[in-house]
């Protein structure tokens, strides 16, 4: 029960659970999944206690917790009633995130679920190489062989809990996925069940192969499928729909045996005859496509990489090509991909302990020893939101830090032979089955190593500006700034100025929206009342706020509930983001026929931060568009009239 209030303020803040499509989370954060974004108090999540920061990338709105993020998932799931277990929701909202963030999305739910496990088992399958290697033991001792049972445990059958993740990100059954994975890895065609397995007798290309068994008289050719990837992603995936189509037409008295039926007999087949060899031979071009970059010039591809990988990791972005390194890896048995943003956690930890030796910021002297042993083990979200990203320059170090350990591990030929673990429990996948340890091992320790230093040495000769300084630097000059305002509000509409504490609506008439008047118009034409940037034009064009250039805030909502039109009668002239000029025309309302359809035309007109301004508005009376509606002026002690 340690963390429910988080949880019901998290769920409350996101827009209940009637907002929330789908919810997953991975090493450091919640993943929602949310139907309408704009009803989530981002502002507010960004400020609460127990949460870091949020993120809105890859068409997910991500809360940043911390290490804790699974205790913290658990309670979201069980205040809230979600069902952990259900599939995504895939309407059609979600197809407009478009696609590059409907990519990143599929591959983050996809692999998020069984990255811990992934993690776990390629640093045994790691530490066993690197035992035998130090002649702990020999690769025919029963240690060893249990030990690689584990370790390859759920690489060799990837397709089966990729099958599980994919189909119920799809919304099939993950039931239905795992079967189709298993179908891939079947022991008679992989070569489990003992003699030669079949798919070593593929020796062609998808320009010609020798075809081995047929299925209803089609040739089918035999491809390995242990540790892939791409087949079972989209396998799967077609598994999805297939089962959706078969549920819509198949009677529910017979739905729970037959369409899992059917849709075997279709998926299955089809992917051993084309979807299967496609994709295999896609994936195999992706890999040398990736490997023919990198060759161009490892040196540079790793300053590259290693540079920015921390900029992807906040935006989420790193999850486009966390897959590209697991296709290399069934593939090649390798990949040189990843390691060259291997040493990026380890710049982060030293600008993190370089600030927290310099700093006398209570607050980043509490966060400084946690972020940094989260670094250690690779889990940099703590550092990178708590600490450096706050200060700039130390993330900016970070960044340079990284890319020349990024660089240093290019020019090693350093590559990892399984996916392991993270932060220092990644350099065991770094040992070669075959070779042991190799030049490409030192140099993902020297480049580990080199960040930081380099990151430690750099930030302390550097330094960086106090959290506690900028936020007073920001003050005074918000400050030298505001003293100085003097500005007039002019009438945006014509009509008969109300106190708004005489106005029907609760919420306006107690001034907790916004201190201001209210009009009751005579025309229906809205015209801007300064000059300003449009922050927000509800889509129903009922109300738009402008924010002008010193800051001030002001929202006008035409009439009472007229929110329900649902934008009928109303006419915008702008668009959100666009800039106004006091004066020009913002939107046309139809006033008879929304006042035939039962709403009042009453309309306020305040300023929301009220709090940062002294405001003196006019008394009841009629006004013309461009009169002088409202004064203010900025004060550090705000008096309310």
């Amino acid at each position: 029960m340690k963390y429910d209030q988080l949880a019901k303020d998290i769920l409350k803040n996101v827009g209940g659970k009637e907002n929330i499509n789908s919810l997953a989370h991975c090493v450091t954060r919640l993943r929602f999944q949310l139907k309408d974004e704009s009803r989530a108090n981002t502002e507010v999540l960004k400020s609460m206690d127990g949460v870091i920061t949020v993120m809105q990338s890859g068409g997910q709105y991500q809360v940043v917790i911390g290490n804790h993020v699974p205790d913290v998932y658990k309670a979201v799931v069980d205040v809230g009633g979600l069902d952990a277990q259900a599939p995504v929701n895939t309407n059609e909202d979600d197809k407009k995130q478009g696609l590059f963030n409907r990519i990143i999305d599929i591959f983050s739910s996809i692999f998020t679920p069984i990255l811990g496990v992934l993690a776990a088992t390629g640093m045994i399958k790691g530490f066993n190489e690197l035992f035998v290697t130090l002649e702990w033991f020999t690769r025919e001792s029963g240690t060893y062989q249990i030990l690689n049972a584990v370790g390859d445990s759920l690489f060799y059958f990837f397709p089966i809990f990729l099958g599980y993740t994919v189909s119920k990100k799809f919304g099939g059954n993950p039931f239905i996925g795992m079967a189709i994975g298993a179908a891939l890895v079947y022991p008679a065609l992989s070569g489990l069940s003992g003699g030669e397995p079949l798919y070593t007798l593929f020796a062609g290309t998808m320009f010609e192969s020798p075809i081995h068994i047929t299925f209803l008289g089609i040739p089918v050719i035999l491809m390995s499928y242990a540790s892939s990837v791409i087949p079972i992603i989209f396998a799967a995936s077609f598994g999805a729909k297939v089962e959706k189509e078969l549920n819509r037409v198949i009677p529910d008295v017979v739905k729970a045996f037959l369409v899992p039926f059917l849709t075997l007999l279709i998926v299955v087949p089809l992917t051993f005859l084309i979807i299967g060899p496609i994709t295999t031979w896609g994936g195999q071009l992706l890999g040398q496509a990736t490997l023919w970059v990198y060759h161009l010039s490892p040196l540079v591809a790793g300053l590259l990489l290693g540079g920015f990988w921390q900029v992807f990791v906040i935006f989420g972005l790193h999850w486009g090509i966390i897959p590209i390194g697991m296709n290399n890896i069934a593939v090649s048995h390798m990949d040189p991909i990843q390691p060259l943003a291997f040493s990026a956690a380890f710049a982060q930890i030293g600008v993190v302990l370089a600030v927290w030796l310099k700093t006398s910021d209570k607050k980043i002297k509490t966060l400084g020893i946690p972020a940094f042993i989260s670094g250690i083990f690779g889990v940099t979200e703590p550092a990178i939101y708590g600490i450096t990203l706050p200060l700039k320059k130390p993330f900016i170090i970070s960044c340079i830090a990284a890319g020349i350990g990024g660089a240093i591990s290019g020019v090693f030929g350093s590559v990892n032979y399984m996916v392991g673990g993270l932060g220092i429990f990644e350099l065991p996948v770094y040992v070669s089955p075959k070779d042991g340890i190799t030049a490409g091992f030192w140099g993902a320790v020297i480049a580990m190593t080199v960040a930081f230093i380099l990151g430690f040495i750099l930030t302390s000769l550097l330094g960086f500006k106090k959290a506690s300084e900028e936020e007073e630097s920001q003050k005074e000059n918000k400050e030298e700034k505001t003293s100085e305002l003097r500005l007039e509000l002019s009438s945006p509409l014509t009509g008969e100025v109300k106190l708004l504490e005489n106005i029907k609506d609760a919420a306006f008439a107690s001034g907790a929206l916004g201190k201001g008047v209210a009009i009751e118009p005579s025309e229906g034409k809205l015209y801007a009342p300064v000059s300003g940037t449009v922050s927000v034009l509800f889509p129903t064009h009922h109300a738009i706020g402008i924010t002008t250039d010193d800051g001030a805030e002001i929202l006008i909502h035409i009439g009472m509930d007229t929110v329900q039109l649902n934008g009928t009668f109303f006419t915008p002239h702008v668009e959100q983001g666009s800039r106004v000029e006091r004066g020009q025309l913002l939107i046309d309302f139809d006033i008879e026929e929304i006042k035939k359809a039962g709403f009042a035309l009453t309309t306020p007109v305040v300023i929301t931060n009220q709090d940062q301004f002294h405001i003196t508005t006019i008394g009841e009376q009629q006004i013309r568009v461009g009169e002088c509606l409202m004064k203010w002026e900025g004060k550090t002690s705000p008096v309310l009239n």
